[in-house]
């Protein structure tokens, strides 16, 4: 992560049903704890309505070390890439220390998403992507160095 880049964090803690019989994480539960860090990001700069208009195109992630039922976890996004029409986002989650074990990186990866617009399509209608509203691209690109 550089310098600047809008960024999200998002504390939480493993909860029963983020897990598997075991008490180790459901590898989705990755994608639900940074969705909460983006979203963090999103109303800390004031803008309302992105995620209905921006689905994820992409999604990639290394699942690095288990998280455990207990354990307080922090989810770190940034935007990597502001495009046109897309953003490319990087993330980290990273498992706080726990029951004697040291804090370690649990996952890390990128995803894109892409403006679709508002309002909600037709049943069967295709979308296409459209430029990112004006306002959204001047409250990320405030105080992000670039």
């Amino acid at each position: 992560m550089s310098e600047g880049q809008p960024t999200g964090v998002f504390h939480t803690r493993v909860e029963w049903i983020d897990t598997d019989a075991s008490g180790i994480y459901h590898n989705s539960t990755v994608t639900r704890f940074v969705e909460a860090a983006e979203a963090t990001l999103f109303r800390s700069r004031g803008i309302e309505g992105y995620f209905p208009s921006a689905p994820r195109v992409r999604y990639e992630a290394d699942f690095l070390a288990p998280l455990v039922f207990g354990q307080d976890v922090t989810a770190i996004v940034w935007l990597a890439r502001l495009g046109t029409s897309s953003m490319t986002w990087e993330f980290e989650v990273w498992g706080e220390a726990f029951e004697g074990r040291a804090r370690v990186l649990a996952a890390r990866g990128s995803y894109v998403t892409v403006h679709l617009g508002s309002g909600p399509a037709a049943f069967g209608e295709a979308r296409s992507s459209r430029p990112w509203p004006a306002e959204w691209v001047a409250s990320l690109a405030a105080g992000c160095g670039s």
